[in-house]
């Protein structure tokens, strides 16, 4: 009986036993789990310096920024002198277009700016003898609403086709002794939206 008892005893003391190791493993394992994905986690320092070496420094991205727009804006400076006109609002605005009615549909946007840009664009456009012509809400209007290269909208063609007129006008009269055009007032009728900056 001492052989059976001592095996029913040692399959007990077993039974426990997994119960414990059952019991511990049950809280063990989420904490081990818990402290691993923890582990894996990053700091904010580690996710910034993670970040920098994937995206590249902020100071070297706006380095490489601002030597594209230097880059844009020289390509479209050299742009200006191809132009028929550049409309401008005295200070702010200058918008220079070019037409040529064999190969487009509307006159596009060759160059355009404010400030700063749009002085540097009449003074190429007055370097080579490009026409400057002084219409407020129309220069608004173009310098808004049309993108680089594109297309002037139709609800400007009037204002610009007048303004075209009148320029080649002004150069047939100083070529060919024609009589000189009276200048047009551009009154675009425009929506107010397009005028408004």
């Amino acid at each position: 009986m001492s052989v059976l008892a001592d095996t029913l005893r040692g399959v007990h003391l077993t039974r426990l036993a997994l119960t414990d190791y059952r019991s511990y493993a049950a809280v063990d394992v989420p904490l081990q789990l818990f402290q691993f994905k923890r582990a894996l986690r990053m700091t904010r320092q580690e996710l910034r310096d993670e970040a920098k070496e994937s995206d590249g420094r902020p100071e070297t991205k706006q380095r490489i920024r601002q030597l594209q727009q230097m880059m844009a804006r020289r390509r479209m400076m050299h742009k200006v002198p191809t132009a028929d006109v550049v409309i401008v609002n005295p200070t702010h605005f200058a918008v220079a277009l070019r037409y040529d009615e064999k190969r487009m549909r509307a006159p596009i946007v060759v160059a355009k700016g404010a400030d700063e840009i749009a002085a540097r664009i009449r003074a190429v456009a007055t370097e080579n003898n490009v026409p400057i012509f002084e219409a407020p809400p129309l220069a608004r209007a173009l310098h808004r609403h049309v993108d680089l290269g594109g297309e002037i909208p139709s609800n400007l063609y009037v204002a610009v086709a007048q303004v075209l007129t009148y320029i080649y006008q002004v150069k047939a009269a100083r070529n060919y002794g024609a009589v000189w055009p009276q200048r047009p007032s551009i009154d675009p009728g425009l929506d107010p939206d397009l005028t408004r900056h």
